[in-house]
Formats: C-alpha cells, structure tokens, sequence
C-alpha cells in the first residue's frame, strides 16, 4: 500500500476539507482527488462522503482512519530510527576482549557511551580465535585481538603484549634464567581451548629458550589461575595484563628470551557496513 495514499486519506480526514488537505499535502485539489479516488479503487470501499460542507467519513472510512493513522505514526517512528541508525545514535554494538586489553577496551567503552548513550554496549571475554570467527559471521563487530588475524580481517595495532611469570609471593624468580624456577613449580596453563594463542605463546617461549616445564593445565579462566598460584599450587606464564587484576599472594616477573612478546590489536570485518562500528573505531584508532 502506497504510504503517500494513506498520508493523503488521513489529512483529509483530519481537516475535513480538500482545500485545506491539499494545501497542507502540498498538492492540487485534483491530484489530492485523484489519490483518494485511486485508494478507494484499491481497498474497495468509499471513504468519503463529498458535500456543500466539505469531505465526511463513511462508517468504513472512519473504522479504517483510526487503523491508518496508527500505522502512520509507527512507519513515522521507523523512519526515525532509521535515520538515527544511519547516524550511528542508536543500535548495538557487540565487542570482544581479552586479558591483554582488561583495562583499555572498557575505557574505551564508556568514551564512547559519552559521546552515544543511546547505543547498547556489549562487551564480553572471547578467546581471540574465537574472535576472529564471530567477527568473520557478524556476531561481533570489534574484536580486540591478539595478531595475526585471518583475511578478510583488518586489525589496527594498539601495542605490544609480554609474557610474564606469575608465581606466589616469596617465590625468588630471576628474569635472566627462569629455569630453576620451573624445575621445581609445575607449569599451570589455561585449558588450550579457552587459551590456544597463550598456549602457543608459552610453546614457543619455552622451545626458542631451551626451557624444560612439567605442564598442567587445571583452570578455564586467569582468575582461577591465579587463585591456584596464591595457594602454592604452581606457576604460569600469563600475558602482563594480568597486573590489572592481580590477587594478593601472586607476584610477577618479565623473563627474558626469545618470543616473549605478541602484538594485540583492534579488529573488524571490512566486508560488513556499520556505522556505529566506525565510530567506535574512530575512538579508539584516534587515541593510540
């Protein structure tokens, strides 16, 4: 149904006059006559009585007014949000972090809920494979990820990640030789499915610096982890970022080698329009 012929039957309707309709529609008394004519041809019944003191309602034409106006101010509302849509003022944005960036992704956020409070903001602790996965199918829009990433992904860079030795306070940790440390401590690890990038990481590490470790891997999150490690229970090669949300009893050491460190970076999927992603990324790549 053509909205322009719903426009035209409610203000004539309202005003009661073509004269005033029209006016107000912007058009000629004929075309306004016309329009209203085709809309009776279309639904099939008359709308109007014409007469000496101007256009009056059928008792079908008013039964379809309250109907038609109702569906005009909600076509009115569409209209709006989409343009506020297009503005990037309303929606949602869905985001991902990670341990590396457990402090600046959320001060991020809520620079951006300044500046777009009508915006639904979801951030939520995703793996970065898993990332890259649900910024390739569109069920995140940004991703704050360690690199590389897979094509078609475009990653700016934000900085560099460490490895750090997390270990219980009292444990005498040399960065320059780590080793005798972990002959004596068992290696706890995330589970390598919650945390494939950190378990290649240590990997690599620990080969390219000839280091020995009796691996564990005994939590799904860091802060579990962590937990173990003030009790005494081992220690762990963890991301700096860790240092955000340390708990009392747990120490940290930068051990020195090779492949200690990984770039982390800001991600999306170039090949999906969003507006509202856009300018989050404009807050974030303009401020690092």
């Amino acid at each position: 149904m053509n909205i322009k012929l719903l426009k035209a039957f409610v203000t004539l309707a309202e005003e009661g006059s073509y004269h005033s309709a029209a006016d107000i529609l912007c058009l000629t008394q004929s075309a306004l006559t016309k329009q209203i004519q085709m809309l009776e041809h279309l639904i099939g019944v008359t709308l109007f009585k014409r007469g000496r003191f101007g256009a009056k309602l059928t008792v079908t034409g008013g039964l379809l007014y309250s109907k038609t106006s109702e569906l005009l101010k909600h076509n009115y509302e569409f209209l709006e949000y989409v343009r506020k849509l297009e503005k990037g003022n309303v929606g949602k944005l869905a985001l991902g972090f990670g341990i590396s960036t457990f402090q600046v992704a959320p001060a991020w956020v809520s620079t951006f809920r300044a500046q777009f409070p009508d915006v639904e903001v979801s951030l939520n602790d995703i793996p970065s494979n898993v990332q890259c996965r649900m910024l390739l199918e569109g069920k995140i829009q940004v991703g704050f990820i360690r690199l590389p990433v897979p094509e078609p992904l475009h990653v700016e860079v934000l900085f560099e990640e460490k490895l750090v030795l997390a270990a219980r306070s009292g444990v005498r940790v040399d960065p320059a030789n780590i080793q005798p440390v972990l002959a004596i401590h068992q290696l706890l690890q995330i589970n390598p499915d919650r945390g494939r990038g950190l378990a290649h990481q240590t990997a690599c590490f620990l080969k390219n610096n000839n280091l020995n470790a009796r691996f564990a891997s005994v939590a799904d999150d860091i802060h579990t982890l962590l937990a173990l490690i003030a009790a005494g229970n081992g220690v762990a090669l963890l991301p700096s970022g860790v240092s955000h949300f340390l708990p009392t009893g747990v120490t940290l050491a930068q051990p020195e080698g090779k492949h200690n460190g990984w770039q982390i970076g800001v991600a999306w999927n170039p090949e999906i329009k969003d507006i509202l992603r856009d300018k989050f990324l404009q807050i974030v790549i303009g401020e690092t």
